[in-house]
């Protein structure tokens, strides 16, 4: 009869399904994985300067899909045909949204929503007006980012607005900013540079089931001030091309990832800018 002691070294028996329960374990945290990029939120990255000062090129964003309900646009699965939204419920004037940008609904945009069905949208003297009213705006600091190797800081204004630097030399990027306030209170930090043709646009009722978006950087963004072409501007947005609401910032870098220099990209990591929400 062996004893206690050599009981406890023998080794225990090998468990059976292991594997199997590693398996099922990957394909739980897979399903997992396709139920949240489905239903809750899914990641998006920034390619232009049309929304800055709130994003920049290089910045990530995580994007909510439930708050206005469920399109063919937002469900990665659906098909091509059926139209209209499944538990829809209108944004917020104010919100940042991403959205399948018109004619073709082929490549995602990122705007801010400024009019709703039934507002009338007119920009007067680069000055926004809603309902007949003008939208208030304060000129506040100058918006100044560091020069990054994928920031353009295209600028229409004379010096010092553009290209920059420092005291110590080191380029920047400077614009002027202003900070606009919708009727109901919700603000948030633009960019007006200077004069441009999209200053200056009709009066536009917004109709049934359409948005009117804008970029924040108002002197280079395609936006619903011009006619829906490809590529260019997007006209009104139709509720149905609505995929989700811009809910944080979760990464930001000012390179491109490049996997011969990992040093280099993980030092242009830009930390400050990682956790920033979206309300006003």
């Amino acid at each position: 009869m062996p004893s206690s002691s050599s009981a406890l070294r023998r080794p225990a028996p090998a468990r059976a399904g292991g594997w199997r329960e590693s398996v099922q374990s990957l394909l739980l945290f897979l399903l997992l994985a396709l139920v949240l990029r489905t239903f809750v939120v899914m990641p998006r990255s920034i390619p232009s300067e049309s929304m800055m000062p709130r994003l920049l090129v290089g910045d990530y964003v995580l994007v909510a899909k439930w708050p206005y309900g469920f399109s063919r646009f937002s469900l990665p699965f659906a098909p091509a045909a059926p139209a209209g939204r499944l538990f829809g419920r209108l944004p917020r004037r104010g919100d940042v949204v991403v959205f399948r940008a018109p004619p073709d609904d082929r490549h995602d945009y990122i705007k801010r929503l400024i009019g709703l069905p039934g507002d009338r949208v007119q920009m007067r003297a680069g000055r926004l007006w809603l309902n007949g009213r003008i939208v208030p705006r304060a000129r506040i600091a100058d918006f100044v980012v560091p020069l990054a190797a994928n920031t353009e800081c295209r600028s229409i204004a004379l010096t010092p607005y553009g290209l920059s630097a420092d005291a110590e030399g080191r380029p920047l990027c400077r614009l002027p900013r202003y900070r606009e306030t919708l009727p109901d209170g919700r603000s948030y930090t633009i960019i007006d540079q200077g004069v441009t043709p999209q200053d200056d646009t009709p009066p536009v009722t917004v109709p049934p089931g359409h948005f009117f978006l804008m970029g924040d950087n108002r002197d280079i963004s395609a936006d619903s001030r011009f006619p829906a072409t490809p590529g260019g501007g997007i006209g009104l947005v139709p509720f149905d091309n609505l995929e989700g609401r811009a809910l944080i910032t979760f990464f930001s870098s000012g390179a491109a990832f490049d996997w011969r220099h990992p040093i280099a990209w993980l030092a242009a990591i830009r930390a400050d800018r990682i956790g920033q929400g979206f309300s006003s």
